[in-house]
């Protein structure tokens, strides 16, 4: 498949318009969007990649939910059982004398886990990004790890050799039933 310059660059433009996401909420989905749905008709070598980004970053919004579903709710009951109630009723001084360390169990273990995974998990996300930029830049097809295809890539190829076929054996067909 050659891809023309302009492909190249507006492909690496859609995965690298995912790190606004530092600078506007959810920017990691409108911009990527936002390219890719102006330019996915043009270009087959686009709209690869434009479903990488999108598929990539919702992969990532439910690890990243999961995640927090699981360490959120284990820290604050950690918390709140290590606090005593009378410094959260009367504002009294919180002292760290309060935290033990026999109350970490491993259900808190879990907790830290889930939060070293998710930071993790962002890191990773923004090393990817910039390595899938690199790729699509030098025209290179490139698939996440660990992605959940929610947009099904279209395989426009297969489809054209099905309606082919089909279009052979009912061509036979009609031939077969007017010899008889």
């Amino acid at each position: 498949m050659e891809t023309s310059s302009n492909q190249k660059t507006t492909s690496a433009f859609v995965h690298l318009s995912t790190l606004t996401q530092y600078f506007i909420p959810f920017g990691n989905y409108i911009f990527p969007i936002i390219i890719w749905g102006a330019s996915k008709k043009d270009s087959d070598y686009i709209d690869h990649h434009g479903r990488q980004t999108i598929n990539f970053q919702l992969s990532l919004l439910l690890y990243s939910l999961l995640l927090c579903l699981i360490a959120i709710p284990i820290f604050i009951v950690t918390i709140f059982k290590n606090i005593p109630i009378n410094a959260i009723v009367y504002n009294d001084d919180f002292i760290i004398d309060n935290f033990h360390l026999e109350h970490i169990t491993g259900i808190v273990i879990i907790g830290i886990t889930a939060a070293v995974l998710f930071f993790t998990l962002k890191v990773a996300e923004f090393f990817l990004i910039i390595y899938a930029s690199i790729k699509a830049a030098n025209g290179e097809l490139y698939k996440y790890p660990l992605t959940i295809n929610f947009l099904k890539t279209e395989k426009k190829e297969e489809n054209k050799t099905e309606i082919s076929e089909e279009n052979e054996s009912s061509i036979n067909h009609q031939s077969e039933s007017e010899t008889v």
